[in-house]
Formats: C-alpha cells, structure tokens, sequence
C-alpha cells in the first residue's frame, strides 16, 4: 500500500521503490515464519528442527519447496511493481498529451488574433488612400527686429 500510495503521487525514484520492494519481501518473508510457526502441524516438541526457520528443510509440507514459494512471490511483487509503474506512465502520458494540447490551442489563439489585427491593419492602410508626402519647405524665417 505504501508504495502504491509512493507511485500515485508521482513518485518515480528508482531507489525508493527498491527499497520498497525489499520491505515488502522482508515483510512477507516474516509473515509467512509466523504463520509457520503456528501451525500445528509442524512438530509439537518445541525445540523441533521443523520450528526453527533457520533448520527449515528444503521440501515445503504441501509438497512444493520453499524457494519455489520465495521466487513466486518475488515475481509477483515485481509484476505488482511494474503494473504500478506502467500505470505512473500513463498518467505521465496523459498529462503530457493535456499539456501540449492546452499549448497547442493557445497557439491557434494567437495566430487567430494575429490575423485579425494583420486584416485591421490591412484595411486602414487601404482606406487612406496614396499617401501624399508633405512638401519639404526651409524652416520659417523671422522678420527682422526694429531698431
């Protein structure tokens, strides 16, 4: 749950999510002594070999062995911790693709109102007409002072 909740907020650190991944093998790995240790099944005497998780045998009781069960896990929570990662891309993906789109349409905005200003412009210019340029003329003199 926690690394869910990890990924779901965007969290994307290679090295955090390892080291969730190891919590929760760790987890399970003592979850699965515990429950082993409480089956009654496993020997009544308490110093049996078969209650020490150290002296565990190879052949699980049902039949399967023990490091088949730790390598399923381990491939479950690693399915588990790629779906997660998948689905952290999408929403990446997503927000990208709503990013650019926004960006994309602001742009057609502008050169929509560029295009209008260019026709305004366009039109004044044709209104005046030629452009008659002002005669060039000496700066004006000043009559002379009386004495």
């Amino acid at each position: 749950a926690l690394r869910q909740a990890y990924l779901h907020s965007g969290g994307h650190d290679a090295a955090i999510l390892a080291q969730l991944l190891d919590l929760q093998v760790e987890a399970t790995v003592l979850e699965k002594r515990a429950a082993r240790r409480t089956e009654p099944s496993l020997g009544s005497w308490p110093l049996s070999p078969l209650r020490h998780p150290a002296a565990m045998p190879a052949e699980h009781p049902r039949g399967g062995t023990r490091g088949l069960d730790a390598v399923l896990l381990a491939v479950e929570l690693e399915n588990q911790r790629l779906e997660a990662e998948l689905v952290a891309l999408k929403v990446r993906r997503e927000r990208r693709a709503d990013t650019g789109s926004l960006a994309a349409r602001q742009h057609v905005e502008d050169l929509a109102q560029l295009q209008v200003e260019v026709g305004m412009l366009r039109r004044q210019v044709e209104g005046m007409g030629p452009r008659v340029t002002p005669a060039i003329l000496p700066p004006p003199v000043a009559p002379p002072l009386p004495p």
